[in-house]
């Protein structure tokens, strides 16, 4: 799996944080999307390595400003640390 970190300016509520995690859904093959307008982040977790261009310019396009692409490969956590 990858991990998909975007850093998104202009989130204010709770609101801005469901409606960006729509816009991500909407423009890309993910197993899971979290935003967070404290900390100023969307988290998307996928199968393949998420298109970060097509999306930071799907969430841009919405009044937003990404200032950040990083994708990782992530390992889900087991239980207790085990693998």
């Amino acid at each position: 799996m990858y991990k998909t970190v975007l850093k998104v300016e202009g989130m204010h509520c709770g609101m801005c944080e469901s409606f960006v995690n729509d816009v991500v859904r909407g423009c890309a093959d993910v197993k899971k999307v979290t935003s967070s307008a404290r900390k100023g982040e969307t988290v998307i977790l996928s199968e393949k390595p998420v298109d970060g261009e097509a999306v930071k310019s799907a969430i841009s396009a919405k009044g937003y400003k990404v200032s950040s692409v990083e994708v990782e490969e992530y390992e889900k956590k087991r239980l207790f640390g085990r693998k």
